[in-house]
């Protein structure tokens, strides 16, 4: 996605475009992913800015390209106890939840907006700005937008071997010449990557996540368990710290940096997840307690069964080492930049990150 996205960005500007792409389809975390547009969360800074902004030009580019299955769906995260509570309320006195569009509503309030929700709750957190898209076909939805143009070439199963000032060579021996080079590596940071940018500031990060079949009813909106309060730094202040304090995650939860997301995909089922796992060499295999727990969770929100799982995949995504930082962005070689690291703000992020790649080129 994020190479997608420069590409779109590099055609606005009047340029024409050859992507080069080593798989035959996007097949790494542009794929396994939520498809969220997720604002929720994101820590006051570069973080909240580039995913304000990116929110802002998902709606825009979905109005070129009506297949990327965007809705401005919105987010509730599902406050169970006195100290998740706490947590929501200190977030929504803070200046800033006005820009989120956040707002703490009662349980009858939250169950307005999304009946799916059943479960037993205190309340729950609005975020009004969160979005999502279909992850699976985004990628060809952009790319027929994108020829349309006749400026976009697109050419899978090409894996490239070496770079140079103005050129490109890829695994066919074909060499494309270039004004521009664009280096979006998504998790594969070694090889070339490696040797254009030796001891890169960015690690991997493994994940988990699940989709469900049909569910006979619609989730209006995307959901959210308080450990991702956890999990997303916007959130940290003393009253989180008191939280982790008096009711610390289950084992699993805690052993695997797990939270619940919840999102409804456009054919019914529902996309479940994750985990975080930080330390290679990862696993080859997935864990299956981890997706017991998020069942459950998943169950006690809505009061109900879910349908059956239908399907389960791990994925990798690349993250700044340091993660205030929203991308790591460089020119490695004249007129060769470098750009990995979103991390699991890829998605959300990526029309806003292509914004500023140009910006930096523009310097």
């Amino acid at each position: 996605m994020l190479g997608t996205m420069h590409a779109l960005r590099a055609l606005e500007r009047g340029h024409d475009v050859v992507q080069l792409e080593r798989e035959a389809e996007a097949r790494g975390a542009s794929v396994r992913n939520f498809g969220l547009i997720w604002v929720s969360g994101r820590q006051l800074g570069p973080d909240l800015e580039v995913a304000m902004r990116a929110r802002h030009d998902w709606e825009r580019i979905a109005a070129d390209v009506p297949a990327l299955g965007f809705r401005s769906n919105g987010s509730l995260t599902v406050l169970r106890t006195p100290a998740e509570l706490a947590v929501a309320e200190d977030f929504v006195a803070r200046p800033d939840a006005a820009e989120r569009a956040t707002k703490l509503l009662d349980a009858a309030e939250a169950r307005a907006l999304n009946p799916a929700l059943r479960g037993e709750m205190l309340a729950a957190l609005w975020c009004e700005m969160d979005a999502a898209v279909e992850s699976r076909t985004a990628q060809p939805a952009l790319r027929a937008h994108l020829a349309a143009t006749g400026r976009y070439t697109w050419l899978s199963g090409r894996e490239v071997r070496d770079i140079g000032e103005g050129w490109v060579r890829d695994d066919t021996a074909e060499r494309h010449e270039a004004d521009l080079v664009i280096v979006c590596t998504g998790a594969a940071l070694g090889g070339l990557v490696k040797e254009l940018r030796p001891n890169l500031p960015v690690r991997r990060v493994r994940l988990q996540m699940m989709q469900t079949g049909s569910l006979d009813e619609p989730l209006l909106t995307s959901v959210a368990d308080a450990d991702s309060m956890r999990y997303y730094p916007g959130y940290r202040g003393p009253s989180l710290d008191e939280l982790n304090a008096s009711q610390p995650q289950p084992e699993v939860a805690a052993d695997n940096g797990m939270q619940l997301l919840m999102v409804q995909r456009v054919h019914g089922g529902l996309t479940i997840g994750d985990t975080h796992e930080y330390d290679e060499p990862f696993a080859f295999d997935v864990r299956e307690d981890p997706y017991e727990h998020l069942k459950q969770r998943a169950e006690e929100l809505l009061g109900r069964p879910l349908p059956r799982i239908i399907r389960r995949w791990a994925g990798v995504y690349a993250q700044t080492e340091d993660k205030s930082q929203v991308v790591h962005r460089e020119q490695v070689l004249p007129g060769v930049w470098l750009v990995t690291g979103p991390g699991g703000r890829g998605m959300t992020g990526s029309p806003a990150i292509a914004t500023d790649t140009w910006r930096e080129v523009d310097a």
